[in-house]
């Protein structure tokens, strides 16, 4: 099954994520097949870039994705 989820990057306390597709067997922080944007919480505002032509590729071709990447979706208007 092929998943949306975020990789985590970024030192200790200080976190990053980059919004990638990958087998859901994969390790989180592993191999994936495609990136399709970033995710920084730490930003005032929360700095949020996704590829929205490739996510709705993935979506409409049954990548499924994880709760915290569905309400970013939301959040930039994908979903």
């Amino acid at each position: 099954m092929v998943k949306i989820r975020l990789k985590r990057m970024g030192a200790h306390k200080k976190p990053f994520y980059r919004v990638v597709v990958a087998d859901s067997r994969a390790p989180r922080d592993g191999r994936f097949i495609e990136e399709l944007g970033y995710y920084n919480p730490l930003k005032d505002p929360v700095d949020i870039k996704i590829n929205e032509e490739s996510a709705k590729k993935w979506l409409e071709t049954g990548a499924q994705p994880t709760e915290t990447v569905k309400k970013l979706f939301k959040q930039v208007g994908i979903i």
